[in-house]
């Protein structure tokens, strides 16, 4: 019993030492010109002018409506493709 929660414990704390990095997705989002490295998490869009987003990663980007990665999936924009979103407000990538 001792040697099963010992390895628990170890695959716990190798978990939790990984850095954030190790998810982000590899490559550059690039918006609007200006290029994300690694990316991860949450991007807004601009309000006045459609942007457009570039994904250069080997991750799907998720396009929302609201801002802040809230309210529907508008559009999702696989690796290798450039999007020209009209009306949302913020970009997903894991």
């Amino acid at each position: 019993m001792t040697k099963v929660l010992g390895a628990c414990a170890a695959a716990a704390a190798i978990a939790l030492t990984i850095p954030n990095s190790a998810y982000a997705a590899n490559g550059f989002l690039v918006i609007d010109g200006v290029a994300h490295r690694n990316p991860s998490g949450c991007f807004p869009l601009g309000d006045f002018v459609p942007p457009v987003v570039a994904n250069r990663t080997d991750a799907v980007a998720e396009v929302l409506s609201g801002p802040d990665c809230t309210g529907h999936v508008d559009w999702l924009i696989y690796p290798g493709e450039t999007y020209r979103p009209n009306g949302s407000r913020s970009v997903f990538v894991l």
